[in-house]
């Protein structure tokens, strides 16, 4: 499931280099420990030098170069470091250690010192107490200072310095640098180190160098998370406080607990406590995540809250009995900030990898257990510790990881045999989270195709059109997050058992206070800006009915125009001028700039139908935005709008020309004359297959795909079936379709009966003008009525015209009645307008043929 990329290894990165210096024979084993990992993503480590001393060195991953940064001249136990911006200082906290046993056991006694290490100079002692000191140098700042006289400039360097103590406080400490002699490096008044107190009276403490901000909980009266924010300017303030209902003080913690504050490899490991972690985004997320202690023989609980949602949800997981042996140490999940996700892995147990942005239903987060949720580079024992830039760094083993979900694992997820809502939360991970990639994209539309059929709980082609447009759209607008859909899931009135609950999982929703964020909005800057946006919306969206767009609402206006469409000659009398505007935006926006080489045809023909769908899509969706998103403006509205529906029918021609591609079809399908292959057969079950889809969304098509759907369907179905489909409205009879096949095919007895099946089923205008592109004696009769029948009602007939001009040469002067009807409408055809303009070929002669070969046909001279 994840896929772990080692980005550093003490044994590869650092030994060889160690060697390289050090004589092996000296050192004995050699064994690194990694201290902490810094903000440019160097890793500080220490080992025991040839002659008993203990050094300090650090691995640059951009060079690749290991750098020595200090030396003691005994062995001595460091718990904490840290390194300054410039390498110019160096926090080191020492655990001080006695000999006994042969091994080293620690003590409460901790020294804290700063050393000047370029070069190599003064050592300032910060604190010696008798409990554990951690250290964090933050980041540094150039002052420019302009002394006296005037003409000179000396650069002031200054670096801030965190330390927090086990007896619950956190200073921090100014240090004032100056440069020496050109090179030298030094603090300024070593002895009166500037101080502030940040935090104090705390349980826990966490601190986040990326952001430069320091979380800490506190419990006077109930328990309360809150945030220190650092700035450039050295000033810092609290600016987030948010109660959290959890166990009581004593289960919480039974002392201080460091996060991120390096690793102490001289502390005992034994954790019966709560561990809490706290994760932000720079899309305005935040997740508190905290787990008690796991025992082998109970369940393992673990507790997710959801700041940016306003609820938390606690999970119970029940753990396979006689799956470890009893005699293990209790042990705790271990949390990983994945993005979008929050992964929750218990090695050897269970891996829950939980959507923190849609949380709605659990089918949306991705529960695996057994060999499905096992990561082989994180088995059971290891000290595995979550890292900023979605990191992991086994303690012990020295070893350092990116992290990232695995595409190939998620696509076997989506295999048969695999739950419904396994099936689900991979296909959204693919969709909606993870980067879009060509490779993968090609193989869920591959899966898609050989999967076609619906499946029982939800609708794969609905859920790739929904969520794929939804990431579209939420990366042009974050805002766009509780207002657009998603998933197909919630246009079902009742949601399937199969997607609301997980086999061995308890989920247990509550809602949490209201955080505070302090600070006026107008003053509140970056992720605290977003994540006040984040909350007001959220408290918007409860407070009204529906704020997700559902695609039914486009379904009554859309019956009430196709109803219309269907009854009238003219093509669409009530769609209104606003709507049709809507669809020339939308269309001017689909990408058509490679006609030429796209290789399906659609975008090629009016299709009224699809053009009033879109309109009304845009109408409505603008409408919804409007009403919850005024704060944009029009302008930006309408083009997040046009663009989303331009974006649907470029993926649906996206998806059509893949599966063309993949099937190897040609032009060759578009003729009607031939039966159709296995290949278009498939093809045909596709387009269907979205075609369904789509209209259970009363989402639109791309113009041309009725026409399209129509040809294949006449090449694969049987004639009556083709027609049950066409009597089911399963196809449609479009007029690009039915002149192709009046045109294309012959008057075979087959051809005949189909053909004139189809003219009965096309409405009164539409049959008028298609009759008339097929040659055969009953169109060109029924022709001939029509015009006879137009031309004598358009004009009353007068006296004077019903003179006849016998001068007139006649074709046939032995058959009075027709020459009669002849003369008659020779005078009303130079008195009126031919209402066949446009078929150069229907006048008095065509009348006067057509006339007498059907007189022919009744009196049995001539055989049909």
């Amino acid at each position: 499931m994840l896929r772990l990329n080692p980005t550093f290894d003490t044994q590869k990165d650092v030994v060889a280099s160690i060697l390289a210096k050090e004589e092996r024979a000296n050192i004995g084993v050699l064994e690194p420990r990694i201290l902490s990992v810094e903000k440019d993503g160097g890793v500080v480590y220490s080992w025991r030098g040839a002659t008993g001393t203990t050094r300090i060195g650090k691995y640059d991953p951009h060079s690749t170069e290991n750098k020595l940064l200090y030396t003691f001249d005994k062995q001595v136990c460091v718990s904490s470091c840290s390194l300054n911006k410039e390498e110019t200082l160096l926090a080191v906290s020492l655990s001080q250690s006695t000999q006994g046993d042969g091994r080293l056991k620690p003590v409460s006694k901790c020294l804290t010192l700063l050393i000047e290490i370029h070069p190599i100079n003064n050592t300032k002692v910060l604190k010696a107490v008798d409990c554990k000191v951690k250290v964090q140098v933050m980041k540094s700042c150039y002052v420019k200072l302009f002394l006296y006289p005037k003409t000179c400039r000396t650069t002031v360097l200054e670096s801030h310095l965190l330390l927090a103590a086990e007896d619950g406080y956190v200073d921090q400490y100014h240090i004032t640098l100056t440069r020496q002699e050109g090179y030298r490096v030094v603090m300024q008044n070593p002895e009166r180190l500037s101080k502030e107190r940040v935090a104090e009276d705390f349980i826990w403490v966490q601190w986040d160098s990326d952001t430069q901000r320091l979380f800490y909980l506190t419990a006077r009266e109930k328990h309360t998370l809150k945030c220190v924010q650092f700035y450039p300017d050295r000033n810092f303030e609290t600016v987030f406080e948010l109660p959290l209902e959890m166990p009581s003080v004593s289960s919480v913690t039974s002392s201080v607990r460091f996060v991120n504050f390096g690793y102490d490899h001289y502390q005992d490991m034994k954790d019966e406590g709560l561990r809490l972690e706290v994760f932000t985004s720079q899309t305005g997320t935040m997740c508190v995540c905290y787990s008690h202690p796991v025992h082998w023989h109970k369940d393992a609980t673990y507790t997710i809250a959801f700041v940016h949602r306003g609820c938390s949800k606690t999970f119970t997981v029940s753990l396979e009995k006689g799956s470890a042996p009893a005699n293990l140490p209790t042990v705790h999940p271990i949390f990983i900030h994945l993005d979008y996700y929050i992964v929750v892995y218990l090695a050897d147990h269970f891996l829950h990898l939980i959507n923190c942005r849609q949380q709605d239903l659990l089918c949306y987060s991705l529960f695996l257990s057994g060999a499905d949720g096992h990561i082989e580079s994180l088995g059971l024992g290891r000290e595995v510790v979550s890292v900023s830039g979605s990191r992991l760094l086994d303690v012990r083993a020295g070893t350092m990881y990116t992290m990232e979900l695995n595409p190939d694992f998620l696509l076997e997820l989506l295999s048969s045999g695999r739950p419904e809502a396994q099936r689900l939360a991979a296909l959204h991970c693919m969709l909606v989270y993870l980067q879009p990639n060509p490779v993968i994209e090609l193989k869920i539309i591959n899966w898609i195709s050989e999967n076609v059929m619906s499946f029982d709980a939800f609708d794969q082609i609905q859920e790739f059109i929904l969520a794929t447009l939804y990431r579209i759209s939420y990366q042009q607008c974050v805002s766009l997050d509780k207002l657009l859909p998603y998933s197909c899931v919630f246009e079902k009135k009742e949601l399937p058992v199969a997607l609301t609950a997980i086999p061995r999982v308890k989920c247990t929703p509550e809602l949490l206070c209201q955080p505070i964020i302090k600070g006026k909005p107008k003053s509140l800057q970056g992720y605290w800006e977003e994540l006040q946006l984040v909350l007001d919306r959220m408290r918007y969206f409860e407070a009204v009915p529906s704020p997700r767009f559902r695609t039914s609402l486009i379904k009554e206006d859309w019956d009430r125009f196709q109803a219309a469409m269907n009854s009238e000659k003219k093509k669409s009398p009530h769609c209104r001028r606003q709507i049709e505007e809507n669809t020339k935006k939308v269309l001017s926006m689909v990408d058509t700039w490679r006609l030429d080489k796209r290789v399906v045809p659609l975008f090629q023909e009016e299709d009224q139908q699809q053009r009033v769908l879109v309109g009304l899509m845009v109408d409505k969706l603008r409408e919804h935005l409007n009403r919850h998103l005024s704060r944009l403006g029009k302008k930006k509205i309408d083009l997040l709008v046009v663009n989303y529906a331009a974006k649907l029918l470029e993926l649906v021609w996206h998806v059509l020309e893949l599966m063309w591609q993949k099937l190897k079809l040609g032009p060759w399908v578009l003729c009607i004359k031939q039966q159709g292959s296995s290949e278009e057969w498939a093809m045909f079950h596709v387009m269907f297959r979205i075609l369904e889809a789509t209209k259970g969304l009363c989402l639109p098509l791309p113009p041309g795909y009725s026409t399209l759907l129509s040809v294949l369907g006449v090449r694969c179905l049987p004639q009556h079936t083709f027609l049950q489909y066409v009597d089911h409205g399963l196809l449609q009879l479009t007029e690009p379709f039915v002149s192709r096949l009046m045109t294309d095919l012959d008057n075979s007895d087959a051809n005949e009966q189909l053909k004139f099946s189809i003219l009965k089923r096309l409405p009164e205008h539409m049959e008028q003008k298609v009759s008339q592109q097929w040659d055969h004696p009953i169109t060109s009769a029924c022709i001939s009525r029509e015009y006879v029948k137009t031309l004598l009602e358009k004009h009353s007939e007068n006296r004077d015209s019903a003179l006849l001009d016998y001068g007139k040469s006649c074709s046939y002067p032995d058959f009075l009645p027709l020459n009669y009807l002849t003369k008659i409408l020779w005078n009303r055809e130079e008195q009126a307008q031919n209402p066949f303009e446009e078929q150069e070929n229907v006048d008095v002669r065509f009348v006067e043929e057509m006339a007498l070969k059907q007189t022919q046909i009744k009196l049995g001279f001539e055989v049909k």
